[in-house]
């Protein structure tokens, strides 16, 4: 990489309602002079290509076809996007560059690879564009991409609700699409969805300013990784809820495995981290949207480590592990966060504590726990 005096600035919008996104993306070219928008094209991925297309506020500039990386159009879109983000910067014309994200493709990958492999752009903000009458389809939705024609790649096995939830989850500014239908629910699910998002509305003349506020790689990141993820606080507007449970006792996992279906279709999004009694050290992450939950090994706590490696975690995840200490436990925690209309804000916390090992379990101590039932074995160790 060589060093550039001067950084051609890019924002992103990204999105699955795609008229919001059409919307923002004509704002952005119309009221910055000389800025152009890039757009890769992933619908023909199945066929082999992929079509990418330049154009500025007075119609395409340039559009060609490359093929795919690995079988996998994001690999080819950002195999391309360098060069030619580094071209843009080169010719000294363009003032911004916007990157209209294809569908389902999240923003967070897109901004990593600007940041890792050119000196020639910066990622100056992240914008998802919103209709917010279709907050609550998306959310609720738990398709999978393939079935509604949206999969990046063959293996893309992620439903609508959970891409349409991490790509707003991850942007600092909601670009919201004025909509006469949407209501006052709508409006409050997107604001407990994402509550520190900025919200500017298309067509009232804020997204130029906000496309050069700036944008922290590292810092979205961190915001987003179960360690340290900057989880939503408890509200309530408009029949909305976000209800927040912590607790510190560990899970049993034979209990909790059953009481999944239930607590998956509880909310319409729910997240957080969590820990099971007979995997004392694995920080598990809950991710949730339309019914369809994942549940992954994201590493081990700081608290099962030595004590060397906290000098060696990143200050976010010493933050957050500070923020969540326990005298006998650590950092080790459940932490989860359920939003949605309809919220049974008494059962659901009930149903939660009844998952907890019981005191004559937890009396047991870890030796104890390590005895129970791995029921959560066949998704987390599918090879053993």
């Amino acid at each position: 990489m060589s060093g550039h005096p001067t950084r051609l600035p890019v924002v992103i919008v990204c999105g699955l309602h795609a008229e919001a996104r059409h919307d923002a993306v004509e704002e952005l070219l119309r009221d910055i002079p000389h800025s152009v928008a890039l757009h890769h094209d992933l619908s023909a991925a199945p066929g082999g290509t992929v079509r990418r297309s330049l154009r500025d506020a007075d119609g395409e500039l340039a559009c060609g076809e490359r093929p795919l990386v690995n079988d996998c159009a994001c690999c080819a879109l950002r195999e391309d996007l360098v060069p030619e983000l580094e071209r843009l910067a080169g010719d000294g014309l363009t003032r911004l560059a916007v990157l209209e994200l294809w569908d389902s493709v999240e923003p967070d990958s897109t901004a990593e690879a600007i940041a890792a492999h050119t000196d020639a752009a910066v990622v100056t903000n992240v914008f998802a564009a919103v209709d917010p009458t279709l907050v609550l389809p998306c959310l609720s939705n738990g398709d999978d991409l393939a079935q509604a024609g949206l999969a990046a790649a063959p293996a893309d096995r992620r439903t609508v609700g959970d891409t349409w939830a991490r790509q707003t989850e991850y942007a600092p500014v909601l670009a919201v699409t004025p909509n006469p239908a949407a209501g006052d629910e709508d409006h409050a699910l997107l604001r407990q969805v994402n509550p520190t998002a900025r919200q500017a509305r298309c067509g009232a003349g804020d997204l130029a300013r906000l496309a050069f506020a700036g944008f922290d790689v590292e810092a979205a990141a961190a915001g987003r990784h179960p360690a340290s993820a900057l989880l939503p606080q408890e509200a309530e507007e408009a029949g909305v809820a976000t209800l927040v449970w912590r607790r510190h006792r560990p899970f049993h996992p034979g209990r909790l495995f059953d009481a999944l279906e239930e607590l998956s279709c509880a909310a319409v999004r729910s997240r957080g981290r969590f820990w099971l009694a007979d995997r004392p050290d694995t920080l598990l992450s809950w991710d949730a949207a339309g019914g369809a939950l994942c549940v992954e090994n994201t590493g081990p706590w700081l608290a099962s480590l030595p004590d060397a490696a906290w000098s060696m975690a990143p200050p976010y995840r010493r933050a957050a592990a500070a923020l969540d200490w326990h005298p006998e436990h650590g950092d080790r925690c459940q932490h989860l966060v359920f939003v949605s209309p309809g919220l049974d804000r008494d059962r659901l916390p009930r149903l939660l504590d009844s998952c907890l090992l019981t005191d004559a379990e937890y009396g047991s101590g870890p030796e104890g726990w390590k005895r129970l039932p791995g029921a959560f074995d066949v998704f987390l160790d599918p090879v053993r």
